[in-house]
């Protein structure tokens, strides 16, 4: 009732109400951190506290209703801006304060807002203080520089990469490619696709526009990886936010439940070209304030209206010669997907060897019921699995399916390795 009240006092132009929900970790890791005290309040108004919460054994706030403006808003360009922004809070006793101004709650979708907070001892600021710039589809920004979808060896190069591998990280740089003063940020790869397209696309939007966005946005990025593009130009990064040479990452903000699981289901895959073995530089752009040789974002969202699928937004775009490919490896995972599901009466190797991870995992993540690692699916590991998958944002179905093994495989790294150097 407390979220309806907040509602009932909004302005006539926010009449509709999103969802937020706030994971509190350890910088550089995936250990929560439990009892943490968050505060939110409007960003215009940051001193009117409107929600206060604390995070449970999992490092995670319950799921709030806040105000939003209308979901029209976001299905139509040149409308107003069609999310409310938050600012967000966070303390916990030994850590650093965070304070996230600007995270956006889109209606009718939920947002995951992370928060990584640095222990005291490795603090080098009283208090972290991040800010979200608006939206690329509502802000302004450089329009990309137009670049060639597939690139030769001179342009590249000598050492280009003999096969297409998903990276475990990669290394974002805040700004232009020439700005030295510019931070490095060292970001998993999922969580990297997750940040890109909730920056350039509404979550609001069809899922095959959504899907086709982020097919776009996963082949534009492991091209640059797979042409080590920058690091032959000098450079020590991967990738840079500079929406006039790459794509629009920001640093802090938030994310979207449907975008993530998305993502957490191909993001093995790129897009493809018969006899090109490079992932295909895939150019987009907003399509109405500027346009490009490649997809259009507002153009994606249309056809998805017309029940467009994926693929066919795709081509639409690119050529009916483009097709979905698929990474022969994952980098940092223990053990590759085993090709289908495990469910209850599945035993063997692999079954033994996620029931290992989750009683790990469940060391800093004590909601999930410990169970015995002796290879055989049964009851009690299915419901370890849909605790994991609650935690995590899954559907909870009690099934380890792709993306759920690759999400307990990206914990259970994450709870069992130090911090990378710069994250």
């Amino acid at each position: 009732m407390r979220n309806i009240f907040y509602a009932a006092q909004e302005p006539a132009d926010t009449p509709d109400v999103g969802k937020l929900q706030i994971n509190v970790t350890v910088s550089g890791t995936n250990v929560p951190i439990p009892d943490a005290v968050i505060t939110i309040s409007k960003t215009e108004t940051p001193d009117s506290v409107i929600e206060s919460l604390r995070t449970d054994s999992s490092g995670q706030t319950e799921t709030i209703l806040l105000p939003s403006p209308p979901l029209q808003y976001s299905l139509e360009p040149s409308s107003p801006r069609p999310y409310s922004e938050y600012t967000i809070t966070v303390r916990a006793a030994g850590y650093e304060p965070v304070v996230v101004s600007g995270s956006e709650v889109l209606p009718d979708v939920t947002s995951v807002q992370n928060i990584s907070m640095t222990p005291l001892e490795n603090a080098t600021t009283p208090e972290e203080d991040i800010v979200i710039p608006e939206h690329t589809l509502y802000g302004i920004y450089p329009p990309k520089i137009p670049e060639a979808e597939i690139k030769t060896i001179e342009e590249t190069g000598e050492i280009v990469l003999s096969r297409v591998v998903i990276p475990e990280f990669v290394i974002v740089h805040d700004g232009v490619p020439s700005d030295s003063s510019a931070p490095n940020y060292y970001v998993r790869y999922k969580d990297y696709i997750k940040n890109v397209a909730s920056s350039e696309i509404y979550a609001t939007w069809p899922e095959s526009s959504l899907y086709a966005n982020i097919l776009a946005i996963m082949s534009f990025t492991l091209n640059r990886v797979y042409t080590e593009w920058y690091r032959n130009k000098g450079y020590n990064f991967t990738i840079t936010t500079s929406t006039a040479y790459d794509q629009k990452f920001i640093y802090g903000r938030n994310t979207y439940t449907n975008i993530d699981f998305l993502v957490d289901s191909v993001f093995a895959n790129y897009l493809s070209r018969p006899g090109i073995q490079q992932p295909i530089f895939t150019s987009y752009c907003d399509g109405k304030r500027v346009t490009c040789q490649g997809l259009s974002q507002w153009g994606s969202k249309y056809l998805g209206d017309e029940g467009y699928s994926a693929i066919e937004i795709i081509r639409y775009y690119y050529g009916n010669d483009m097709y979905i490919n698929s990474a022969e490896a994952i980098s940092g995972v223990p053990s590759s997907w085993p090709g289908y599901d495990l469910i209850i009466g599945s035993s063997g190797i692999k079954v033994r060897q996620v029931q290992e991870q989750l009683n790990r995992i469940a060391q800093n993540y004590p909601a999930i019921p410990r169970i015995t690692a002796d290879g055989i699916y049964g009851p009690a590991t299915a419901e370890a699995v849909r605790t994991f998958q609650k935690i995590f944002n899954l559907p909870e179905t009690g099934i380890i399916d792709y993306p759920t093994w690759y999400e307990i495989s990206n914990i259970f790294v994450g709870v069992t390795r130090i911090a990378e150097p710069g994250t």
